[in-house]
């Protein structure tokens, strides 16, 4: 009782298909198949993508860039009420 012998999950197995249906389930399966191929390019590319993003001012920031000290750190203060 302890572990699923394999008629345990051959049953499970054609719940699932009568439940989802072999369409939807090759969907599921080539979206999930997508999804991790788009993470392994994202890995593979990130090194070269965070190089350029540092270099790059973040959205929302007050001042000018070439003015501004490389040592500089830039915040905005706020007062207590």
């Amino acid at each position: 009782m302890g572990t699923f012998s394999i008629w345990h999950w051959l049953i499970v197995l054609l719940i699932v298909v009568m439940v989802f249906g072999t369409k939807k389930l090759k969907n599921m399966g080539s979206d999930l198949g997508g999804a991790v191929k788009g993470f392994k390019d994202g890995m593979k590319d990130g090194g070269t993508a965070a190089d350029d993003t540092a270099t790059k001012p973040p959205a929302g920031q007050v001042g000018n860039q070439a003015s501004v000290d490389k040592t500089t750190i830039d915040v905005e203060a706020k007062q207590k009420s």
